[in-house]
């Protein structure tokens, strides 16, 4: 007889994977089901924040990330088209660049060193509920319970999908296309350079990688080159440069849910809704929520994991969701008003304590 675990969960990325670690820490029965096989990678501005960084020492993952894979962060810099630049130090203990594919296996092993069974190359078809359980089911005919079923199946979620939990989003949409660079980064720093309609957004990903992903909303340009002439002292800087990953593309990225829990079911990480790439904050966003929920679980749990005893974690997803959202809109905002923006980046240039005070109190 299939085993009825404490929860299930539809999606073995970074956010998947660091809840399935945090709930077995507390005891719980964790399978993950991954639809890919590894190696696994997407399009990630590859920056974790502050919070974050907190969240995967939290979590024991930090001694698991080979040291050429990362690279500390220190400082945010918004960069104009011009050169002029505001340079904004980040809380302690500041950020990291991380290789997502390393991040992902170091997350993976400790995950899997904690107990969680990880299913990859099942994807997830469907879903069903039963008394007492919540049945994932798996292409090829196989199914496996849960007392709950976590979705951390990325931007376009089949559960939240299947679910009916989908809410319509206004606005041009938006998406992203990334590409590595095998290059010693120049600086400690994450980069947001606006161009033409475009952010491009320049983390450091290792000792010799840097990784350059370009937010815009699609036009006629959309290969990586062609959107990288739009930053031309950026452009001129990493010229001649060898790849160091294939271009990836992602989006678009707004996303929104109705709720973040039902029956039985909770939407984690992207899934769960998002705005946008421009400040980075998707990883800690996603690694914050994922210790929350497996904080709540033991007692959702015990309670039935009805709506009601997952309520919880939707008061304290919006605690993270919407100062997250509230940052983001007002970058987005300053990006496609450049007049607005100058003014505002010549005011953080001219008093940074204060803008730093401000970012800490997002980030941090």
């Amino acid at each position: 007889m299939t085993r009825l675990r404490d929860v299930v969960v539809v999606g073995g990325g970074p956010a998947g994977l660091a809840l399935a670690a945090a709930a077995a820490a507390r005891g719980l029965d964790v399978t993950v089901l991954e639809r890919g096989v590894p190696p696994l990678d997407k399009a990630c501005g590859e920056g974790v924040l502050p919070a974050g960084l907190r969240a995967l020492e939290t979590l024991g993952v930090l001694p698991l990330l080979p040291p050429a894979d990362i690279a500390r962060i220190r400082e945010i810099r918004w960069i104009e088209p011009d050169g002029i630049a505001a340079r904004l130090a980040l809380p302690p203990p500041g950020g990291l660049g991380v290789r997502r594919t390393a991040l992902r296996a170091a997350l993976r092993a400790r995950a899997a060193a904690l107990g969680v069974e990880i299913l990859e190359g099942a994807e997830v078809v469907g879903h069903r509920r039963e008394a007492g359980a919540i049945r994932a089911e798996v292409a090829g005919g196989a199914a496996v319970p849960g007392r709950v079923l976590v979705a951390a199946d990325g931007l376009g979620s089949p559960v939240r999908h299947r679910e009916g939990l989908d809410r319509r989003v206004a606005g041009a949409p938006r998406f992203g296309i990334r590409q590595h660079l095998a290059m010693t980064p120049w600086s400690d720093a994450v980069e947001v350079h606006f161009g033409d309609g475009a952010e491009a957004y320049v983390t450091p990903a290792g000792a010799r990688r840097v990784g350059i992903a370009i937010l815009f909303e699609r036009g006629e340009q959309v290969r990586f080159e062609a959107l990288l002439r739009r930053f031309p002292a950026l452009l001129a800087r990493v010229e001649g440069a060898p790849a160091d990953s294939v271009v990836r593309g992602a989006g678009p990225f707004a996303r929104a849910s109705r709720a973040r829990v039902a029956d039985r079911l909770v939407l984690l990480g992207d899934a769960a809704g998002y705005v946008d790439a421009v400040t980075g904050e998707g990883l800690s966003l996603a690694f914050g929520c994922a210790l929350d929920l497996a904080a709540l679980l033991p007692d959702a749990l015990a309670r039935g994991a009805s709506t009601a005893a997952l309520a919880g974690y939707e008061r304290v997803w919006r605690r993270r969701f919407v100062p997250y959202a509230r940052w983001t809109r007002l970058v987005l905002g300053l990006s496609r008003r450049p007049a607005l923006r100058r003014r505002v980046l010549a005011l953080a240039r001219a008093t940074p304590a204060v803008f730093e005070r401000v970012v800490a109190g997002v980030v941090g």
